[in-house]
């Protein structure tokens, strides 16, 4: 401890006051415990990169500065692409005369599907993180689900060179010149490899910035959202199945 004499203006006389050795005048930055790992506040970020490997982080400099910028189009963008995986899946070229017509349909009902899921999955996982403990409103929770999904968006980009090498291959059944050129299947064989491994780490990520919005772990945030489909199940699924049984 260091002591300083100080003037009294009224009487000449000095007025001992101890100090620190240290002076903490600047503004204090506390470590926030979420789960099981620690969570430390930084600034400066760039979220279409950093959310790769600082994902709390990145997730809490959006909600400290400005949660609504770009939630729209980042749910759009997602949407879209999101459509094109399922078209894939489902073989709906199989149904269309060519690759173009399934990506205007994904054009058209992607992006509406990933606005219904932006504002329709958020109220329900604020309800379900809720009911978990988690803290977060409406709109910290949008912005979870738009930013989080931006590993996502970067793995969509993988489209452009698939579409350009496989074509209408991307979304039938038959795949004839895949079958007949090894060299092109096995081009196919690795941007599938890194799509599944890049999918794996943006659930992880996304489940990331879910459970900083909550303020609650990643694995609680995944308890929400397994809450949020028994919850769906309850009210929409059984009740209608229960009529078509009934109505058979």
């Amino acid at each position: 401890m260091l002591a300083v004499g100080i003037c009294d203006p009224e009487g000449g006389g000095s007025m001992d006051q101890d100090f620190d050795d240290q002076d903490f005048d600047d503004e204090e930055f506390e470590n926030q415990e979420f789960g099981d790992q620690e969570f430390e506040e930084s600034q400066g970020f760039n979220p279409w990169f950093s959310i790769w490997l600082q994902p709390r982080a990145t997730m809490q400099q959006i909600l400290d500065t400005d949660p609504v910028r770009w939630v729209l189009l980042l749910s759009i963008i997602g949407g879209f692409f999101e459509a094109l995986t399922q078209a894939a899946t489902q073989d709906h070229g199989d149904r269309m005369a060519s690759w173009h017509g399934v990506v205007w349909a994904c054009a058209i009902f992607g992006p509406l599907s990933g606005v219904l899921g932006l504002f329709g999955g958020g109220y329900l996982l604020r309800k379900s993180g809720g009911w978990l403990g988690g803290s977060a409103s409406d709109r910290e929770v949008r912005a979870a689900i738009a930013w989080g999904g931006i590993p996502k968006i970067w793995l969509g980009l993988l489209w452009i060179p698939s579409i350009a090498l496989f074509g209408d291959e991307n979304f039938t059944s038959a795949t004839p010149r895949l079958d007949g050129d090894p060299a092109l299947a096995s081009a196919m064989l690795f941007l599938a490899l890194i799509g599944l491994i890049g999918t794996f780490w943006s659930i992880v990520i996304w489940l990331k910035c879910l459970g900083q919005a909550h303020k609650f772990s990643a694995w609680r945030a995944l308890g929400s959202v397994l809450l949020m489909i028994l919850v769906i199940v309850a009210v929409f699924v059984v009740p209608l199945g229960l009529l078509f049984l009934l109505g058979r």
